[in-house]
């Protein structure tokens, strides 16, 4: 059974179903950002602190 009330539930089975609930909409925009974020490059500076915590580790060993 749901905790929801049955007058408060959404047709088509799951409460929140639905593109017009604003929390798909919600996930959609975060999905196509994240999305969009993933496909952008590693910054030259970063890749470079990466390599140089690498080397300070081995040192470190």
């Amino acid at each position: 059974m749901s905790d929801i009330p049955e007058n408060r539930r959404r047709p088509g089975g799951r409460a929140g179903s639905g593109m017009m609930d604003p929390n798909n909409q919600i996930a959609s925009k975060l999905r196509a950002l994240y999305s969009a974020i993933e496909q952008e490059p590693i910054p030259d500076l970063f890749l470079d602190l990466l390599e140089r915590l690498d080397g300070a580790e081995q040192t470190g060993k």
